[in-house]
């Protein structure tokens, strides 16, 4: 039997004693004092506990402004798997860089993650850096531009009617009441679910929508007030939406429900905007109440509007009195 001692170059403390014994390979057993696996395992994990409480402060913030729990929740997952890579960099989100924020964009890019999570997930780098006191690192980022569907697909009347009849034969009072908001609200679903019992006036005939730098006041219709008036009667939780468990509903079930319909939140939010631009109510009034920071997304449903128009004249024209 014998012993092997084999030093690695520039690591002094790393010993790896091999123990032979009549020419088979027995044990190896690797002793490193402070080796730099275990260093950079001890390093990281430092970093990481460092950051929790950063984070959790960040969170704390966005509760004081008036953010939903599902919305925390999500900035703290992306603020989560963003430091897991500064980690992997030697770096860490306590020292923001616009550097490390880019290439951090370019990392999920190289990870074909789709432009809208990219968009969202540098959104919620640009409010930590605002928290932080550094706005100015999140300016002139390169993002891919979100791809925009030029077309409106909106609900026609039947459409219309069926739908609401589809969704009262189910019997569901939570979901009637939903697909009332949506529809004469026009507020997203992001909205919808981070709605609470506060944000509703019954008397007023008014729904809040609450963000960190805005509000605005939506006017309830008689029937949207109706059944929403009902509904909160049949629960005591401070979320205005709830699941059958009591807790906050989110997105994706108000979507997940909503294809049973064969409808979408945001076909929802379109047919509200397009009805009140062919009710000729002004581009203004539609943009404030839709929450729109352009005025040009606005226009788009008049544009769509005139698009119709002109289809129709044209159809009309060709076809009226000319056929023999």
């Amino acid at each position: 039997m014998f012993l092997c001692f084999l030093f690695i170059k520039n690591c002094h403390k790393f010993i790896i004693i091999f123990t032979f014994a009549e020419g088979d390979f027995l044990k190896c057993l690797c002793y490193y004092k402070g080796n730099l696996l275990d260093r950079g395992i001890s390093k990281l994990k430092k970093k990481s506990s460092e950051a929790i409480p950063l984070i959790q402060n960040f969170c704390d913030w966005l509760q004081e402004q008036k953010k939903s729990p599902n919305t925390i929740k999500t900035y703290k997952r992306e603020l989560e798997k963003y430091q897991e890579w500064l980690q992997e960099r030697d770096a860490d989100i306590h020292h923001l860089t616009k550097m490390d924020i880019q290439s951090y964009i370019y990392y999920l890019e190289a990870q074909q993650k789709s432009v809208t999570t990219i968009d969202k997930t540098a959104g919620v780098i640009r409010t930590f850096a605002k928290y932080r006191g550094k706005p100015e690192l999140t300016f002139g980022l390169e993002l891919k531009p979100v791809e925009k569907n030029n077309d409106i697909e909106t609900l026609s009347v039947t459409e219309y009617s069926q739908l609401l009849r589809k969704v009262k034969e189910d019997g569901n009072l939570r979901n009637v009441t939903i697909v009332y908001i949506l529809l004469h609200t026009g507020i997203r679903v992001s909205e919808l679910c981070n709605l609470d019992q506060s944000h509703i006036d019954l008397e007023k005939h008014e729904l809040i929508v609450q963000k960190i730098d805005e509000q605005r006041v939506i006017p309830l219709s008689n029937e949207a007030r109706e059944y929403l008036g009902m509904y909160l009667d049949s629960h005591a939780h401070a979320a205005v939406f709830v699941s059958g468990t009591g807790e906050r509903l989110s997105e994706r079930a108000v979507q997940y429900m909503l294809k049973k319909y064969d409808v979408t939140p945001q076909i929802l939010r379109h047919t509200f905007c397009q009805r009140l631009i062919d009710n000729k109510i002004d581009v203004e009034t539609v943009s404030r109440l839709a929450g729109h920071k352009d005025i040009n997304v606005t226009k788009k449903y008049v544009k769509a509007q005139m698009n119709k128009r002109k289809v129709e004249a044209a159809i009309n024209d060709a076809f009226t009195n000319k056929i023999s």
